[in-house]
């Protein structure tokens, strides 16, 4: 018997276990191999999708399929698959539709589980390229023919991106998706019910092994459905008002190892 048998951590990655710098601390890193080690289950949940998180996967070595696209898919990264995931509706076209004709300054990314194009580019989508460390493919949202994963808006004008944020919940289709604010920088839409909080449960549906405790970290909006949804939710110090008030407990500074925190906790 494992000290963690049974326990699922799960948690987000920037802002949580990542430092500022997007590095994982030595003592975050030997916690989770003593944590899997003693038969936890060790996992994340991120907006990112599968090809932008293998380095990580690579770091961490999960021991659960984890959850991408903010909550729409769950990733098998040693199997190389997807074990589950929800698409978007085609119906979110006159969405897209609305905020380009209407926001000339909010950039517009599609995401579907395998790529990524950035439709309509501006200085957002220009960051998003230089941290991604490439180009991606800018075809017109209606020639794409792949199911979407989820749409993302993104401007570094806080007016311009609440702007569209209310275009789209005035829309008469805004009540068949979800959507969040997953960075300062980026709105997203998502289908209907799927978060991370979907995610986190759908992982203990495809578990092969019995889970009797979930305990989940975040720090921003799009972690507030996880952190309710998990036995135990736990914001990091520097986490939004609303991760902590969602939260049953709170812990150090993503800058403080708080994974390595949580888990010498359990």
């Amino acid at each position: 018997m494992g000290k963690f048998d049974g326990i699922l951590l799960c948690t987000d990655l920037d802002g949580t276990l990542l430092k500022n710098d997007r590095t994982i601390s030595r003592e975050n890193l030997e916690a989770i191999a003593y944590f899997k080690e003693n038969g936890g289950l060790f996992t994340f949940v991120t907006g990112r999708m599968p090809i932008f998180a293998a380095d990580i996967c690579r770091a961490l070595d999960p021991n659960a399929p984890f959850g991408c696209v903010n909550g729409g898919g769950l990733f098998d990264y040693r199997a190389g698959r997807y074990v589950w995931h929800q698409a978007l509706s085609r119906d979110v076209l006159p969405l897209i539709a609305l905020v380009d004709e209407n926001c000339p300054d909010v950039g517009i990314q599609i995401n579907t589980f395998d790529d990524t194009y950035l439709y309509k580019d501006n200085p957002t989508m220009r960051i998003f390229e230089e941290v991604a460390g490439r180009s991606f493919p800018s075809p017109h949202y209606t020639a794409i023919k792949e199911p979407f994963a989820k749409i993302l808006f993104g401007s570094e004008d806080e007016a311009a991106l609440l702007a569209a944020r209310d275009l789209l919940l005035l829309h008469p289709l805004a009540e068949n998706f979800d959507f969040i604010r997953s960075e300062k920088a980026f709105y997203e839409i998502l289908p209907k019910g799927i978060n991370k909080g979907t995610a986190l449960r759908e992982m203990v549906r495809h578990l092969p092994t019995p889970i009797t405790k979930t305990v989940a970290v975040g720090d921003y909006d799009n972690d507030v459905a996880m952190l309710k949804a998990a036995d135990c939710g736990v914001a990091v110090a520097n986490a939004c008002d609303a991760a902590k008030a969602a939260a049953d407990m709170l812990t150090v500074s993503n800058e403080e190892h708080a994974i390595a925190h949580v888990i010498a906790g359990l």
